[in-house]
């Protein structure tokens, strides 16, 4: 039985991550930090199973800015592959929390690295969780393993620290690290201050009459958007690889924010016109139909099928704010997976429609239920 160690295991692709590997096999240890409030929410299924708990999964307290939680829980665990998922992972929060999201994102991975040399785990594997923010001002479209880097947030620059000391100490010292440098992967799971989350949630509750809009800001930004467990499938492909390597993870599509926002109200039979520029621009509903979203959720179970009546043609239901801006934009992101298609086998399967319609299913039953 292989021994997996993940940071960030109460994230979105921590969560999914260990149910691929128990389904696997493994034997999964994370990390997590304390908190005054439980936040174990994604793997609670997990979690609560006494069939899993303490036989197949262990939880540890620590944190990423601590090196001698590092060196204590590798000298105990003894992991055969270690995935560093955890991050200050919100980019427009990285430009107003800048130290900490360095400590975290560039200084906790190095601090990982020479915690392995130090307690002496030279078979171990390592994933790093490197991100398609590093090419930010695209020098190249589409982004590949070898289009040069230029990150244009706090969040891309830490990053970037990460990504070339995993490449160092690969070369210094023959450590089997690897970068897994993934363009946006979404799901169900997906924090709510995420855009692709945010619409959906907002949706939803509009659709049901619990706000009446909500504000994004640039509705014009393209991302290469795909679906979560199967980048987290990538993630134990890249230590499966006879090398340790480099690889990038995408779709090879990209869409505007704009595009997510349409295809969400879509999904509850609301289609959009656009009015107006820049940060005055607004969506306005053209169309109602609200049995094409009683058709959408198809059979609820117990959940009463409930929308807006008060949602006409002419309602305003998003707008910008220009204070969702960041300070410096990435405008384009479309990655190629060339690479990971020959080397590893791996591709996305799910596509643009697919993703936001169940992520838009999974929000919309939500609400239903629990009623906000």
């Amino acid at each position: 039985m292989k021994k997996a160690l993940i940071t960030g295991i109460t994230g979105q692709d921590g969560s999914y991550l260990t149910e691929i590997l128990l389904d696997k096999g493994y034997e999964v240890h994370g990390i997590i930090r304390r908190s005054s409030s439980f936040n174990t929410g994604r793997i609670d299924h997990l979690y609560n199973n006494p069939e899993i708990l303490n036989k197949k999964l262990f939880l540890h307290y620590g944190d990423l800015v601590d090196t001698s939680n590092l060196n204590r829980l590798l000298e105990k665990i003894e992991p055969d592959e270690i995935y560093n998922l955890a991050a200050q992972s919100h980019v427009k929060v990285s430009f107003e929390v800048p130290d900490y999201t360095a400590q975290v994102d560039a200084l906790g991975t190095l601090r990982f690295l020479d915690a392995i040399r130090e307690v002496g785990l030279k078979e171990v594997k390592f994933y790093q969780a490197s991100t398609s923010e590093l090419y930010g001002k695209v020098q190249e479209v589409p982004q590949s393993e070898t289009t040069p880097f230029y990150p244009r947030s706090p969040y891309g620059v830490a990053k970037l620290y990460g990504y070339w000391i995993i490449v160092n100490y690969r070369e210094a010292y023959n450590l089997f690290a690897c970068n897994g440098i993934l363009f946006n992967h979404e799901s169900p799971r997906r924090g709510e201050t995420f855009v692709t989350r945010k619409i959906t949630r907002a949706v939803s509750r509009i659709f049901t009459g619990i706000q009446n809009s909500f504000s994004l800001g640039n509705l014009d930004a393209k991302r290469d958007w795909g679906f979560a467990p199967e980048y987290c499938e990538g993630m134990w492909r890249i230590l499966q690889h006879h090398k340790a390597d480099d690889f990038v993870l995408a779709t090879g599509d990209t869409r505007t924010v704009r595009e997510f926002a349409e295809k969400s109200f879509n999904a509850v039979g609301i289609k959009l016109e656009w009015q107006g520029e820049a940060e005055n621009e607004i969506g306005i509903i053209s169309e109602f139909e609200p049995s094409v979203a009683e058709k959408f959720l198809g059979e609820l179970g117990d959940i009463k099928f409930k929308f807006n009546k008060e949602l006409k043609p002419g309602a305003t239901v998003l707008s910008v704010n220009p204070a969702y801006y960041r300070p410096t934009e990435v405008d384009l992101l479309i990655g190629n997976p060339t690479k990971a298609k020959k080397e590893l086998g791996w591709e996305a399967k799910t596509d643009f429609t697919n993703l936001v319609e169940l992520m838009m299913h999974s929000d919309l039953k939500k609400v239903l239920q629990r009623g906000y």
